[in-house]
This record gives C-alpha cells, structure tokens and sequence, in this order.
C-alpha cells in the first residue's frame, strides 16, 4: 500500500521561505519518479517540479525554475521542496505525487495525469 504524506505547509509572508517534505511508505522514492504539484482555488492543477534517476535528475516548470528547488533525501525516503521569496500567487494546497514503478518521468514529466499516487496535500498561504 503507498501512503504519500505532505508536511511543513503554512502560513508565510511574502519574500520569505518554506520547505515542504513529503514521506513515502509502500513505495522506494528514489527508484521511480516523484513530483510537487499545486492548485490553487478555482484554477487547475500545476506541475512545479519532478526527480527521478535516485535524485540525479531534476525538472521544473518554467515558471517556478529559480525559487522552487526540488531534492531527495533517499535515507529518510522522503522528497522535499524547497520555496523561496515566495509570492501571494504561491498560495495554493500543494501536492506530492509518485509515478508507478517503471514508468518514465521523462514522458510528460510534469503532467498530472502520468502520476498514480498522491498525498493529502499540504496549504501554503503567503500573505
């Protein structure tokens, strides 16, 4: 059973910073693709960034390349995101997500729907 479990959301103040972690269990994050996602009320879920080749390997939305930094920590099993001089538009429930084992996080790398498992989600609201 895959279990994804988001923490370290909450409230921050424009310009400053946060780093979320997401915790997998039933699952070895670092042989298969992991992702962050947001969406944000009445807008559609975005891709921020996903990791993959036992964290060797990054990619970013355009975006949110420069303020958004995605890692691994493969001793703890767990995938962070890094936020920085975040802005109100940042406000948005965030997201962990993890492909099936197998599947190649080089097609449609930060497209949702090639994602199988997500967590609960974690709120960050900037104010």
């Amino acid at each position: 059973h895959v279990q994804l479990v988001e923490s370290g959301g909450g409230s921050v103040q424009a310009g400053g910073s946060l780093r979320l972690s997401c915790a997998a269990s039933g699952y070895t994050s670092s042989s298969n693709c992991m992702g962050w996602f947001r969406q944000a009320p009445g807008k559609e879920r975005e891709g921020i960034a996903a990791i993959y080749s036992g964290g060797r390997s990054t990619h970013y939305a355009a975006s949110m390349e420069g303020r958004f930094t995605i890692s691994q920590d493969n001793a703890n099993n767990t995938v962070n995101l890094r936020m920085s001089s975040v802005k109100p538009e940042d406000t948005a429930m965030y997201y962990c997500a993890a492909r099936m084992q197998g599947v190649d996080c080089r097609l449609g790398t930060l497209q949702w729907q090639y994602f199988t498992y997500w967590g609960q989600g974690t709120q960050v609201t900037v104010s």
